[in-house]
């Protein structure tokens, strides 16, 4: 049997479509964990970002913490965590975090400083406050490339996340380590499609809310 052979099986398999071990379960649970994942992120990595890009201070600072954040095994740290901590959510969440951190916190940073200084400056020269010069005038200038740094971080969730099931949880990922104890190929295959699947759901997802949530001159200017 080839992959889409095998694809075709695990599909075709209507045990897999219903109860606790079904798509549409193992789907909610991976979905579940990816979304608490990135909010977490994003709550850590966006005001930090957006702080230091305003102010431009501590770049370097964020360029180190980037690079070893991305230097860290996912798959390592959730060993050790879960040798610390033990079972749970928590020993997932962390490693996850830690991965979608450093793209969220540098694009942002990277963002906010790339804004032309003109308006920036012009609006200072206006009076506004710095809380309204971040969010009035910088922030929707550099929304594409700070929801860019969001996406990137959401894919790659995506398709580490799948490390939830080594410790005996759930999400697509047990199918695939699963599949790989039973020797269920078919399962390995279908589990690893249906992670692909999310993970270009996840980039449609992205490009349809920077078609909403970016105005159509920031668009153009980014074109041109």
């Amino acid at each position: 049997m080839n992959v889409l052979d095998f694809a075709r099986a695990f599909f075709a398999d209507s045990a897999h479509w219903h109860g606790y071990d079904g798509i549409p379960t193992r789907f909610a649970e991976h979905i579940g964990y990816c979304l608490e994942a990135l909010a977490i992120a994003a709550v850590i990595g966006l005001p930090v970002g957006l702080l230091t890009g305003h102010t431009g201070r501590g770049g370097n600072a964020l360029a180190l913490l980037a690079t070893a954040g991305r230097a860290l095994p996912s798959f390592g740290l959730l060993v050790l965590m879960f040798i610390w901590i033990g079972l749970g959510l928590l020993p997932v969440m962390i490693p996850l975090v830690v991965l979608a951190v450093p793209p969220i916190l540098v694009t942002t940073y990277e963002a906010v400083r790339s804004v032309d200084p003109s308006p920036v400056d012009a609006a200072r020269g206006m009076g506004m406050p710095e809380a309204r010069v971040l969010f009035q005038v910088e922030v929707p200038v550099a929304l594409p490339l700070i929801l860019s740094g969001l996406r990137t971080a959401a894919v790659q969730i995506v398709s580490t996340a799948t490390i939830a099931a080594y410790v005996s949880l759930g999400g697509l990922g047990r199918y695939i380590i699963d599949g790989l104890y039973q020797k269920d190929y078919a399962k390995v295959v279908g589990g690893a499609a249906l992670v692909a699947g999310l993970a270009l759901v996840t980039l449609a997802v992205f490009w349809a809310v920077a078609r909403l949530a970016v105005s159509p001159g920031v668009r153009r200017g980014g074109r041109g």
